[in-house]
Order: structure tokens, then sequence, then C-alpha cells
């Protein structure tokens, strides 16, 4: 009786960690999702990266889109060094019909995003990376364990951008990570609207 008790508290920490996704330390799993070009595009995609910026995102939700043009500043700035923005849309479209590929395709092309925006049907890497919000950040970096997670949570702690002297924390993160350094800030809480889940029973 006690070591089936003990075997179920094992399998309720595994569960708890699977609903809660990545802390920072662990390791990330490569995904494989289509991009609004039409081409899958995964981790393995970019051969010269050091790291990435992975930002779970939507087309809808009102704080994402007052961060569209920091993340795209974001990819501009620390792609050519290394670290470039995957973004994801984490929305269901039959939740939320403003959120399909569709509607990702038209966003990309009217915004002119020069990073990948790639589609998350089933909610199989936001759940993987424990994404709660839109947007809900995570940088990785290179490690010799793989892709490891080096801070998670907010872009920066001015989501109305009106604060002269906000907290860029993917920023400082990333930068710390050039350095060779360990980010001073590893997570933060992310700011932003819920993710909008598939309905049970429904598929893609």
């Amino acid at each position: 009786m006690r070591k089936v008790l003990i075997v179920c508290l094992m399998m309720l920490g595994i569960t708890a960690k699977a609903q809660n996704g990545y802390q920072v330390g662990d390791v990330a799993t490569d995904f494989n999702l289509k991009n609004v070009d039409g081409k899958n595009v995964s981790m393995a995609n970019y051969k010269d990266a050091k790291g990435y910026i992975v930002v779970f995102t939507c087309n809808t939700c009102p704080v994402a889109k007052a961060y569209q043009s920091r993340v795209e500043a974001l990819h501009k700035e620390y792609g050519p060094k290394g670290y470039p923005v995957i973004a994801i849309n984490t929305n269901d479209p039959g939740t939320s019909p403003g959120d399909s590929y569709e509607n990702m395709q038209k966003l990309a092309k009217e915004k002119n995003f020069s990073y990948a925006y790639l589609e998350d049907p089933n909610h199989i890497y936001t759940k993987k990376f424990g994404a709660t919000k839109t947007p809900h950040t995570f940088v990785l970096t290179k490690t010799a364990k793989g892709n490891e997670v080096a801070y998670i949570g907010a872009i920066d702690n001015d989501q109305e951008e009106v604060n002269a002297d906000k907290t860029t924390y993917v920023k400082a993160a990333v930068n710390s990570l050039l350095q060779g350094k360990k980010p001073e800030i590893t997570s933060t809480k992310a700011v932003g609207c819920s993710i909008k889940w598939k309905k049970e029973g429904t598929t893609k």
C-alpha cells in the first residue's frame, strides 16, 4: 500500500510539472509547426542560432497587439546576433475565429513580420512550454544539454509603453546570454489575455 501511495504521489508530481510547463533550466523540445508562408519551421532550421526568443501570442488580444512592434524590434536587433524571434499563435480558431491561419497570414503581411509566425492548432507546444497568456515569452539558449530555458515571462514591464524607465526583461536576458552570463532576472509574470483553448471533443 505504501509503495502504491509513493508511486501515485510521484505520478501527481510528474503531471503537475507537465501542466505547469517548462521551468528555467529545463531543456525545451523542438517543434515543427506551419509558418504563415506555408512552410514548416523548427528551431533546428536556424543552424547559426545561439538561442531563441519564443513568443506565444495571437492576432486578437489587445495586449499582444500592443507588443507587435516590440516583438519585431527584438527580432531585428537580436536575430542577427543569433537569437531570432519565433512567434507561435496559441489560440484555437474555432473558439477565436480572428486567430485562424488565414488571419495570421493577413496580419503577418499587413505588419510585414520579418520573423516566423507559426500556428499551434492543437496547443501541443503551448502546453509543453506552459504558456498561459498572450504574449508569453521564453528565451532559450543552446547548451550541451540542448535548448535550455533561460528566461520565462513578460517582454517588459511597460504594457502601455509610457514608462521611460521600463525594464526590458527579454533584452536584458539575451544581452546577458550573449556575454556568457546567466540573466539576473530569470522569470516574471506574463501579462496579457488568457489563451483561447480548443473546446473538448473538437479537432482541426
